[in-house]
């Protein structure tokens, strides 16, 4: 049962609360998808639950439709082109993302809201904590370490599980978000977004469970896993070129004075460079290195002007108000 209490603080004094949306991506999820919208509909009553129907070739349509939930489609397959289409059609002032395979717990989601609206905050992140039964591939749980470890090195350590497919958003984090990704690289896309952004967000644990019988999982441990990793370093060089090419002209800088090293002291024995190719390479290497440091400062530069560009789109957009949400 919803703890009703737990969104108090989030009801106007004219007993209006502001529009909360439930988004649910799905892709043959016929046997879970049904207690899922049910499940949320009793936690979030004044909720509108939208499942989006991911080509799916069973029946998970018809059943998500039974429950109650608004059901739409989007026919380019990956999770990333659904959370864009999503983003892009509903209107609401919280948005509850939430994967529609039953492994979330529906009667968190009235204080991850609260959370979000007492913040006021533009992320909050249900972090999973799991049930002693569940049983986890070790590749999933291993990558999900090493990827989240690597964004919060880079990005920032504001969250220790990034791909948790339960989140809650503001209007402003939605509609200022580019959504550029295809698949489940899009948890670390939103991520990343709120942290380059410098938003205010937070991260709560939220229980996690077993996927229901008959249920199969649509994450690739070793595919899906290198095109997160893929993202991470496409972002790094976006979000960060100075650091990013600061690296590679390290690693340029690096192997020309190894092959220089030789020939430099032959030089100074004997006044000759015999080994002239390699001199020449050691050469390339350094003038590449320092190509690639210059570009990392014009492209910063660029980055910067990207960044305050999408800032500012950011701010223009009003924060949660439950006073006017139902003005």
């Amino acid at each position: 049962m919803a703890d009703e209490s737990a969104l108090d603080s989030s009801v106007g004094p004219d007993g209006a609360g502001p529009d909360i949306a439930v988004l649910i991506p799905c892709h043959n999820e016929a046997t879970a998808v049904g207690k899922v919208v049910a499940e949320f509909r009793a936690a979030l009553p004044t909720a509108k639950i939208y499942v989006y129907d991911n080509n799916s070739t069973d029946d998970t349509r018809p059943m998500a439709a039974a429950a109650g939930a608004i059901v739409r489609s989007e026919s380019q397959q990956g999770k990333g082109y659904v959370v864009r289409r999503m983003f892009a059609d509903v209107d609401a002032d919280i948005y509850v993302l939430v994967d529609g395979d039953d492994t979330y717990d529906a009667a968190s989601a009235p204080s991850l809201v609260k959370t979000l609206v007492d913040g006021p905050l533009d992320m909050v992140n249900g972090a999973r904590v799991s049930e002693r039964d569940v049983r986890h591939r070790p590749g999933h749980q291993f990558g999900n370490r090493l990827l989240s470890g690597l964004v919060a090195w880079i990005f920032g350590d504001r969250f220790r599980d990034m791909l948790s497919g339960y989140k809650v958003f503001s209007r402003r984090f939605v509609k200022s978000f580019p959504a550029l990704s295809a698949g489940f690289e899009i948890e670390t896309e939103l991520t990343v977004h709120a942290l380059e952004l410098g938003m205010p967000v937070e991260e709560v644990e939220a229980p996690y469970r077993e996927r229901a019988e008959g249920s199969q999982s649509k994450l690739r441990t070793f595919s899906d896993g290198w095109r997160i990793l893929k993202t991470i370093v496409v972002l790094v060089k976006e979000e960060r070129p100075l650091q990013f090419f600061s690296w590679l002209a390290a690693v340029f800088a690096s192997a020309s004075v190894i092959l220089a090293g030789p020939i430099f002291v032959n030089y100074l024995a004997t006044g000759l460079v015999p080994r002239l190719p390699t001199a020449v390479l050691s050469t390339g290497l350094m003038l590449m290195g320092a190509l690639s440091f210059t570009a990392g400062l014009i492209l910063d530069t660029v980055t910067r002007g990207r960044r305050e560009a999408k800032r500012m789109r950011y701010l223009s957009i009003a924060v949660i108000s439950t006073r006017t949400c139902h003005d």
